[in-house]
């Protein structure tokens, strides 16, 4: 199983730097808040990370969670991705996205 291109992580990694969005390690998720983009055999996986003080503020929020933030940050980077003309699908039920390597 050939791994994704590492063009495709580089293109993934510049147009969300460009779009604001804080990246954290290389390539590593290791629990950091912001989004970890790694490279997958399929292609690239992103993920979002909160930080403890969001989480412990979203918690206190009457009518918000966490998860309404997963999916607004979810729906910003898919729809970024997308525009972008890169595959964008669903990779878990913790809101990971798979970026395809199939172009």
């Amino acid at each position: 199983m050939s791994s994704a291109p590492p063009l495709l992580l580089t293109q993934v990694c510049h147009a969300l730097q460009q779009a604001g969005f804080h990246l954290v390690g290389d390539g590593v998720d290791d629990g950091r808040p912001g989004i970890s983009v790694t490279q997958v055999p399929a292609g690239v996986l992103v993920r979002w990370t909160a930080s403890q003080g969001f989480r412990s503020l979203a918690i206190k929020q009457p009518g918000t969670s966490g998860d309404s933030m997963q999916a607004i940050v979810r729906a910003a980077v898919s729809g970024l991705l997308s525009q972008l003309g890169h595959t964008v699908t669903d990779a878990s039920d913790t809101g990971d996205l798979l970026i395809r390597a199939d172009q």
